[in-house]
């Protein structure tokens, strides 16, 4: 068995975005050698997630309100006070309560060397947590 991993960065352009990787994921999978197995991809954040749904704008905007609508970023929230261990006020409890509803990871089939998505699927990086550099995971398993 053949195990391939690798570690890409990202960069949100806004406070809370959904970033497409999917053709990231495709070339990781394609460039491993791996023809048979599976992909994970695995966010290294506790304030942004990993998440498959339809790669359509109106879809993106849809998730991006409705999650808005469920954990609002102007709240009041327990983490929002001085952390010594960080050295800094903690105001992100919005980001990883949302990034535990979308989830950290997504598990896909490879088959004849590619990732097996559906029709309408995407894979998502979700930042949850401002402007900033992120890691991102794919590791590819199989023969």
């Amino acid at each position: 068995m053949n195990v391939v991993l690798q570690t890409r960065t990202v960069c949100a352009d806004q406070e809370v975005q959904l970033i497409k990787i999917t053709q990231e994921v495709k070339t990781a999978v394609e460039e491993s050698g791996v023809q048979n197995g599976v992909v994970f991809v695995i966010s290294a954040h506790t304030t942004a997630g990993i998440t498959m749904n339809e790669g359509l704008p109106c879809v993106e905007k849809d998730l991006v309100d409705k999650l808005e609508g469920l954990v609002p970023t102007r709240d009041v929230y327990a983490h929002a006070h001085f952390l010594p261990s960080y050295g800094a006020t903690g105001g992100n409890s919005p980001g990883h309560i949302k990034s535990m509803l979308v989830g950290n990871h997504c598990v896909l089939p490879v088959q004849g060397g590619k990732v097996v998505l559906g029709h309408a699927q995407d894979i998502y990086f979700a930042e949850f947590d401002g402007i900033k550099n992120r890691k991102y995971y794919i590791e590819i398993m199989g023969e």
